[in-house]
């Protein structure tokens, strides 16, 4: 299909599973035209790039590592020449792991930190050399309900996505003067492979546990992230939105 300037870009890292797939696939039947960032899940991005594409949606696909800043420019640039801007950064792509605090080792803390917090500061500075001229843009982080309250065996990841929302609420005060909003969502449980280390028992008590009586389903976030792409939102900031049912008030 013909690419066409006047639509509004969208780029989504780790886009190939979970949380950035459902959010991807939204944005793109929306009318967005769809960068599918993904690292090592080609086979899962390339299936969704192609069902896109099929269905006559404007989509596109771009390999990286996030923690790479070389490849993060890069993947930046190619969206800009492909579709002719960048409008929308979902900073998405994220990595957890279930360990005891005395069992991680440094390598896995600064793996986890790498990929959570700093991937989102290496994209949103690429980004911003393209959103700053244009003084308009809008950068949606993806944190958790553990970066707001902290987790029992997932301290890397809730250091991580507490510092992913620290993260958004200077750099929406920084960049409120230049007309880009930076907000976040932090999800409760959602029904993503990030959960494949629990087991039913553990998921049977998050239910439990959660108001609603349910996890989240990816479509759920999803939503929230196109409602704070859209001009409904556009005088909103700073902002963390928590989908998560009622598990944390």
């Amino acid at each position: 299909m013909e690419i066409s300037p006047a639509k509004k870009t969208v780029l989504v890292t780790g886009a190939a599973r979970g949380i950035g797939r459902a959010t991807a696939e939204l944005f793109a039947r929306n009318g967005y035209n769809v960068l599918i960032n993904y690292h090592a899940s080609g086979e899962k991005a390339g299936s969704l790039c192609a069902g896109l594409a099929q269905e006559g949606f404007s989509a596109a696909l771009f390999q990286a590592d996030v923690t790479d800043r070389t490849a993060v420019e890069a993947m930046v640039d190619y969206c800009v020449q492909r579709f002719g801007g960048l409008d929308v950064l979902v900073n998405n792509a994220g990595l957890t792991r279930t360990t005891l605090f005395v069992d991680i080792t440094e390598e896995e803390w600064d793996e986890i930190l790498a990929v959570n917090l700093t991937g989102g500061y290496l994209c949103t500075r690429a980004a911003l050399r393209h959103m700053l001229p244009k003084k308009r843009g809008k950068i949606i982080n993806i944190s958790s309900i553990w970066g707001l309250v902290g987790g029992a065996c997932e301290v890397h990841y809730s250091a991580a996505k507490a510092g992913v929302i620290g993260l958004t609420k200077a750099l929406a005060k920084e960049l409120g003067p230049s007309g880009i909003q930076v907000n976040c969502i932090a999800p409760g449980a959602v029904e993503t492979g990030m959960l494949a280390g629990y087991t039913e028992e553990e998921l049977d008590e998050l239910r439990r546990q959660t108001p609603l009586g349910r996890l989240a389903r990816p479509e759920e976030i999803a939503a929230c992230a196109l409602f704070l792409a859209s001009p409904a939102a556009d005088f909103v900031t700073g902002q963390v939105i928590s989908p998560n049912g009622g598990l944390v008030v």
